[in-house]
């Protein structure tokens, strides 16, 4: 809900009717129709899937800042490009730059492709450089080159689908009997060169479609590649108790959390406090209290298999795209 705007979900349509009786009943309203916009977002809902997604947005977005008629680029980020706020470059205008980035950052609500990107030169905003311009013209350029770039939530088959209730009832169920939830996490080490921070990165599927995800600088620094897995393994955990109540009510449904990186899933595991980790903040260890109690399980997954990679770092044009359509992009184009 937002102001006087209200969108109404469930999975059966006698639901719909019901709660539009009542609302009506008490409130004069209007009847809009299927969703299709919505405070920036479009919204198409086809046969097999609905898919969200901002090309009109993005449009405007692109006139705003002049780059309407720029040259498309592949990916988001130059790949390890590492930038700082004591550049010597240029400076350039602050009130454009933050305009632009605030842009982008509302258009991260339907694309965690630039999620990544987009944080990292929200960092500049204080003092932005000649340097730090050209890497959000690159962003621009990469959009401009992705403008029908959507988020697809199936609707039918396999573990497929957006599928949440506005009541108080318990919500739709998987065929296994509970809404699926999997959980990805991932940290790069120390990449912000001037404090030596870790980015971390989670992303949350609810059956095939990412429902929430996040690229954070964390506020410490992680003396080890495990001790920045770790806070970010304890973020997702704290996104993913918050989920299952929110779906279920109830915590007794285990979700799976896939790390890779195994000395993370071992100190998650193993309560012995080792002299190489003992420093780790006690509030991280919220992961372990999840995996003991049996809230979660934390699985190994691959490198090449670790979705989260998209939103610690920049990457090559290769498995920058490979990782796109894996998390669940495609491009959704606009019929006639």
């Amino acid at each position: 809900m937002y102001m006087d705007d209200l969108i109404v979900t469930s999975s059966r349509a006698e639901d719909i009717d019901h709660f539009k009786c009542e609302m009506a009943a008490r409130f004069k309203m209007s009847e809009l129709g299927e969703l299709s916009y919505y405070l920036g977002i479009e919204v198409r809902q086809g046969k097999e899937h609905i898919s969200l997604g901002q090309r009109a947005y993005v449009e405007k977005l692109l006139e705003r800042g002049g780059m309407a008629e720029c040259k498309p680029w592949e990916t988001p980020m130059e790949e390890r490009l590492k930038l700082s706020k004591h550049s010597t470059a240029a400076k350039v205008d602050a009130t454009c730059y933050r305009s632009i980035v605030g842009g982008l950052r509302y258009l991260t609500h339907t694309r965690p492709d630039i999620a990544f990107a987009v944080g990292y030169v929200s960092r500049f905003m204080e003092d932005p450089r000649e340097d730090h311009w050209t890497t959000v013209k690159r962003l621009q350029r990469y959009i401009k080159g992705s403008l029908d770039q959507a988020i697809i939530f199936p609707k039918h088959g396999g573990k497929g689908g957006l599928r949440l209730m506005v009541f108080s009832e318990a919500p739709p169920k998987t065929e296994e009997g509970e809404p699926e939830l999997t959980l990805f996490s991932d940290a790069d080490m120390a990449g912000d060169i001037d404090g030596r921070r870790s980015t971390s990165g989670v992303l949350v599927f609810l059956g095939a479609g990412p429902i929430a995800w996040q690229s954070l600088k964390k506020k410490i620094v992680a003396l080890s590649t495990c001790e920045a897995e770790y806070a970010a393994a304890a973020t997702a955990a704290c996104q993913a108790v918050w989920l299952r109540r929110l779906l279920t009510g109830e915590e007794a449904h285990q979700l799976a959390l896939m790390v890779d990186n195994q000395p993370t899933i071992a100190l998650a595991k193993n309560p012995v406090i080792h002299d190489r980790s003992k420093h780790i903040d006690i509030k991280f260890h919220f992961l372990r209290n999840c995996a003991d109690g049996g809230q979660i399980v934390t699985e190994f997954v691959e490198t090449g298999r670790q979705l989260a990679d998209i939103l610690t770092k920049s990457l090559r044009r290769l498995r920058f795209m490979e990782l796109r359509k894996m998390i669940g992009m495609d491009e959704v184009k606009v019929s006639g």
